[in-house]
């Protein structure tokens, strides 16, 4: 048996060991790194620990203790107050912001994982305070990522197009973008409808920040004698009782998401850097309030996406990955190439990097791409929605901040719906994408 076909075994096993025995993946996913890597392949340890992704690592930690802090000192809070007033108290409309807004920042050229690190934190304590499932949150901001992605000056954009272009294939920029944020709108749709979205057109949140009044104070607009309280059927009210203002910490607090988003974006600054140095430099500030706020840190999660990332890493090392490609490239059948194409995308980029993925599988569709078997246009696009969908993977950077920033009761719960939703990714966005853009030969 060769080593490719033991790692891909082996695999498979870690999750099977991990969802029965209900034991962290990571702590397995490195145990097999460790059985595999170092006695079966011999890989030097050297090897094995340049695979460990240290920069995931970095941003996990970084992000979630940043907003831990956040939390803790009521400066989230805070901004989700304004939320709410922002959208009149109409709770179906918060997450389809959180969409619109992660969007917005990926097309104008923050790194996907980026974007998601800064709203995941804002929008799971939107869905904590206000009973919104936290999957439908979690997967409108990961697709909301993924929808501005391919824009013309986006990074997966710029990545796609790039190897478009130096693979001599035709492209169609525009064409790209609108297709990728149509699909993921319409998955948001779906995902809205799945995991209660229905339930909240019926809610609304109160919109004054002011304590709720004393018996003898007549709301705004309420008779004031001699009538009865006014009620309501079609909707159902949640207030906020706490009056939130502004002070010290919750400045400096703001001041470190305004340094983060901007240096993230603009400066094009490593969030994961940027968010820990923000972190450490609020907790030598505020000493005594911050000490807690090292425990809130998904450390589980870290070591979870960590140690799987650290296995494909491996996988890759021994040239698994370039097995698979091979493997397609030698299908005689262009349209079932193209096909098996798509899935891998999908498949090893719910694992691994879709930056990396689009780079490293476009070129392998050129052969029976220049053939004109295939529309070119079409198959671009659908392997670059292939391979960004299945970022909802709790394996993957975004998937893993969503269930990093979601209440700690609720994060098993999480975790599993991602790993569901993530997985039949897989199989689902190739289906859909190849059927739409490949199949019919019409781009």
């Amino acid at each position: 048996m060769s080593t490719q076909i033991m790692s891909i075994i082996g695999l498979v096993l870690i999750v099977l060991i991990a969802t029965l025995r209900s034991v962290n993946m990571g702590a397995i996913s490195f145990l097999g790194v460790f059985l595999l890597g170092s006695l079966v392949f011999d890989v030097s340890d050297d090897d094995i620990f340049a695979g460990f992704p240290g920069d995931l690592f970095v941003v996990l930690v970084g992000v979630t203790l940043l907003f831990a802090i956040a939390r803790a000192n009521g400066t989230v809070d805070w901004l989700i107050n304004g939320g709410v007033r922002a959208v009149r108290g109409r709770i179906a409309l918060i997450p389809w912001v959180m969409f619109l807004l992660t969007s917005v920042l990926t097309m104008v050229g923050a790194v996907v994982p980026g974007a998601v690190a800064i709203m995941a934190p804002v929008g799971l304590r939107f869905a904590a305070k206000y009973q919104i499932n936290p999957l439908l949150m979690g997967l409108l901001i990961v697709n909301g990522a993924s929808a501005g992605g391919f824009s013309p000056i986006g990074v997966f954009g710029v990545i796609t197009n790039g190897v478009v272009e130096r693979s001599g294939l035709e492209s169609n920029p525009a064409l790209l973008w609108v297709s990728s944020f149509v699909f993921n709108a319409l998955l948001s749709v779906v995902a809205f409808l799945m995991f209660g979205g229905r339930e909240l057109l019926h809610r609304r949140a109160a919109v004054e920040e002011r304590p709720e009044p004393e018996p003898d104070e007549p709301e705004p607009g309420e008779p004031t004698g001699g009538g009865g309280t006014a009620t309501t059927t079609a909707t159902r009210t949640t207030t906020t009782s706490e009056v939130i203002t502004l002070n010290t910490q919750r400045v400096v607090s703001l001041a470190g998401l305004v340094v983060l988003v901007v240096g993230a974006l603009v400066f094009d600054i490593d969030v994961g850097l940027l968010a820990l140095s923000i972190a450490t430099v609020i907790c030598v500030l505020f000493p005594q309030e911050t000490k807690a706020s090292i425990g809130q840190v998904a450390w589980p999660t870290v070591l979870l996406i960590c140690g799987v990332v650290t296995y494909v890493s491996l996988m890759d090392h021994i040239g698994t990955i370039d097995m698979l490609g091979n493997s397609v490239a030698n299908i005689g059948v262009p349209l079932l190439a193209a096909f098996v194409i798509c899935l891998i995308g999908a498949a090893v980029s719910a694992f691994a990097s879709t930056t990396g993925i689009l780079g490293a599988l476009i070129p392998l569709a050129v052969p029976f791409l220049l053939g004109g078997q295939v529309g070119a246009v079409g198959m671009i696009i659908a392997l670059a929605i292939s391979s960004s969908v299945v970022d909802s993977s709790p394996f993957s950077t975004s998937g893993a901040l969503v269930v990093a920033n979601s209440a700690e009761d609720v994060r098993d719960r999480v975790f599993r719906g991602l790993m569901i939703w993530g997985m039949s990714m897989i199989i689902v966005a190739p289906v859909l994408t190849w059927a739409i853009f490949v199949a019919p030969g019409w781009l």
